[in-house]
């Protein structure tokens, strides 16, 4: 069968990509692809490979060869699967893959805020402590994760990863209900609840018309003074301006955000133009390990394996 992966960019130069070659007749690289380059790219492929570039119903109507689409990540929302279905076409996705990650992600963000290592790290090097007058040199505050509250916001399995960390270094669990529930399961509490109750709150739910704009002027003014505000995500889970109002205000006393609603994002997003202490962004690397990577790449090797035996692997569609 033949494949295009179309855009290899998102995979670390790094990875080894012999586990889906081996899986196929050819396939073809581009390191990204615009929209109105799909179907040029695509057209004699049977297998697509995308991360985030999007296969939609129309792209899909202009290629009759098509048989597989595989995700290179969890999320859906890049194909439409109900055109996928009604063409007759398999959609497979990759999961569990960054669990390690991304919870490791979560705690490194933490750790720094935190325990502020990096300003310390710098206070050495400047020269700081040499020039004390007693064994140590103190420069920012320095804060305890134990017995802090965490509200975990999405109970998969990164959210899962996450709580059991947490509980390592003595936290807080609170596993948030979906918000709106009135039925509250046992290992639970409720949305607003957890949110009133959080020093911390990950994000690790899905982007869904339930999910977009979850964090908001409204749910803001429900949180303690001060609380951090870590999305590993999906960017749309935040309204940017409102957080944007809520950091300036320190009402939020940090966000610390690794995915923003469009990626890459534009020049002018409200959160890159400005400089604020308790901000920090990154290029949406928590899932990016080496070792996640490489899972990754196994995984989708396998999905193409599965399907050409007729075995439906992480099938969505």
């Amino acid at each position: 069968m033949r494949a295009v992966f179309l855009d290899r960019s998102s995979i670390s130069e790094d990875i080894d990509l012999s586990p889906i070659e081996s899986q196929v007749a050819n396939i073809s690289y581009f390191e990204h692809t615009r929209a109105e380059k799909v179907v040029f790219r695509a057209k004699f492929a049977e297998i697509i490979l995308t991360n985030k570039v999007v296969i939609n119903a129309e792209t899909i109507a202009q290629l009759p060869k098509l048989k597989l689409i595989c995700i290179c990540a969890t999320g859906t929302n890049n194909v439409d699967l109900a055109a996928a279905k009604a063409a007759n076409i398999a959609v497979c996705n990759v999961s569990g893959y960054s669990t390690s990650a991304v919870s490791q992600y979560v705690f490194a963000m933490l750790l720094e805020h935190f325990q502020k290592t990096a300003h310390y790290i710098e206070n050495t090097r400047q020269g700081n402590w040499q020039q004390s007058q007693v064994f140590c040199h103190f420069g920012l505050p320095i804060s305890e994760l134990a017995h802090k509250n965490i509200a975990i916001i999405g109970n998969g399995t990164i959210g899962r990863a996450v709580a059991s960390i947490a509980q390592a270094f003595s936290m807080n669990v609170l596993l948030a209900e979906r918000q709106g529930c009135t039925t509250i399961r046992s290992d639970r509490v409720s949305f607003e609840h957890a949110i009133q109750q959080a020093d911390i709150i990950s994000l690790h739910a899905p982007l869904t018309a339930e999910t977009q704009g979850l964090i908001n002027n409204q749910t803001i003014a429900q949180m303690k003074k001060g609380v951090v505000i870590i999305n590993t995500a999906r960017g749309g889970l935040i309204n940017s301006d409102d957080l944007l109002q809520g950091l300036k205000s320190k009402k939020v006393g940090a966000a610390i955000l690794d995915v923003l609603e469009q990626e890459p994002p534009p020049a002018d997003h409200p959160l890159l133009n400005v400089k604020l202490d308790n901000l920090l962004i990154t290029a949406h690397i928590a899932w990016g390990s080496l070792e996640s990577q490489q899972r990754l790449i196994n995984s989708l090797a396998k999905n193409i394996e599965s399907f050409q035996q007729g075995i439906n692997l992480n099938r969505v569609v």
